[in-house]
């Protein structure tokens, strides 16, 4: 399990490979993309958590591949939707909306609505041939605008200013938002867990 080992990503999703690729990237972590290992199944992802979806994704990556595989899944809670959209941010409205379009129908919602609080949550998952999994989770803290700001980040960025901030997250560069951001915190997390997981194996070699 040592950094010879060449991990997937398992995401369909342009804008997440890039950002965990980025933050990956700054750690002894050996990752290719899905096309790079010619992986490219749609996992339907029907769990009640984000731990739950993002293990579908990282098992059903692994079997394909034989190779050990890293998913995430994630997704805007907002306290006075009583959690939505949660586990189906990318759903909400019915699904198949861009990413302008959730943040309308996110902020139509939320019209008249004083309690704006709000949390960013990414679980990730690695899989290991043979069953072995692991998981790590992150948040990021904030509130959502009254209207959207910003031409970086995707989805729901434009409409979400983290805790301590004046910009949203689509205001940020993408270093300022990996530094902040539910995905950056929970892969920090997931390389920390990595190289410990890396450093015991060498210790049993």
């Amino acid at each position: 399990m040592g950094s010879q080992m060449k991990y997937i990503i398992a995401t369909n999703n342009a804008d997440k490979l890039r950002e965990m690729t980025d933050i990956l990237s700054k750690h002894a972590i050996d990752i290719i993309s899905p096309a790079e290992a010619g992986y490219a199944d749609d996992v339907d992802e029907t769990g009640e958590t984000f731990c739950d979806n993002a293990r579908l994704k990282a098992v059903a990556a692994c079997k394909a591949t034989g190779m050990p595989a890293i998913a995430d899944d994630s997704g805007l809670v907002v306290e006075a939707l009583g959690g939505a959209p949660g586990v189906r941010s990318k759903r909400f409205g019915g699904g198949g909306l861009s990413g302008s379009e959730l943040c309308g129908y996110l902020l139509k919602l939320m019209e008249g609505v004083e309690q704006r609080d709000a949390k960013f949550v990414c679980a990730v998952v690695c899989a290991y041939p043979g069953g072995e999994t692991f998981s790590v989770t992150g948040e990021c803290i904030g509130s959502i605008a009254l209207a959207p700001r910003g031409r970086g980040g995707f989805g729901y960025d434009p409409v979400f200013i983290a805790s301590g901030m004046d910009k949203t997250m689509a205001e940020l560069t993408q270093d300022e938002k990996n530094a902040i951001s539910h995905r950056g915190a929970a892969l920090r997390e997931f390389a920390a867990v990595f190289e410990r997981r890396a450093k015991l194996q060498e210790e049993t070699l």
